[in-house]
């Protein structure tokens, strides 16, 4: 089965992936742990791969004892699709039009793409590399490929070319990441500073 992945829309992350300047994903992953642990125990994490499920997992540790396991929701090499309703894909489709477009139209992933099909939509992007860290060990190179873009003197999302309008984030490249993941995960979040699953990836159509 096709695999989705969604992107802010808000702050213009899905058209940033499309424009190909966002090229990286930070992903908040829930790890099987063992009993009275939680990340915040994890000391260590091993990369592995098993061939035998032709697949990348992490193996978490507190010291010496492995206390979890995490395997990434999407896979070196998998390519997946790219979420968006589907009246942005097909914005002149209305119940005018051949049967083939009514089921689209009058589906719930009409307005929502949380309810679209991955094997309907039209762009994907392949996973390049995945890897754990922790959210505030992001480097300032990253931080671009997460689609902020520099201009003016500061850094923004959410560029309107009808407008010429961006959301203004701050004057470094650091503040401006904080402020964008507060407002994408909820205040506080770079504060916490939690493990993330970073997704590099390239745009595939």
């Amino acid at each position: 089965m096709s695999k989705k992945i969604m992107f802010n829309d808000k702050f213009a992350l899905t058209q940033a992936v499309l424009d190909g300047t966002k090229t990286m994903t930070r992903r908040i992953e829930k790890p099987l742990m063992a009993d009275g642990y939680t990340m915040e125990d994890v000391a260590t994490i091993f990369h592995e791969y098993s061939s035998l499920l032709n697949a990348y997992s992490f193996s978490l540790h507190d010291k010496e004892k492995q206390i979890g396991v995490l395997r990434p929701r999407y896979q070196v090499g998998e390519v997946v699709a790219i979420a968006q309703s589907y009246k942005t894909l097909y914005p002149n489709a209305d119940f005018e039009m051949e049967d083939s477009y009514h089921f689209l139209t009058e589906s719930k992933g009409w307005n929502n793409k949380l309810f679209v099909k991955a094997d309907l939509l039209p762009h994907h992007i392949k996973i390049t590399d995945v890897r754990m860290e922790r959210l505030q060990a992001i480097s300032d190179d990253d931080i671009m490929r997460e689609g902020i873009e520099y201009a003016n003197g500061g850094y923004y999302v959410n560029y309107n070319k009808e407008t010429h309008s961006r959301t203004w984030l701050g004057n470094d490249p650091r503040k401006a990441f904080s402020a964008l993941i507060n407002k994408i995960s909820g205040k506080g979040t770079w504060l916490r500073n939690p493990w993330v699953v970073v997704y590099e990836f390239e745009k595939v159509d």
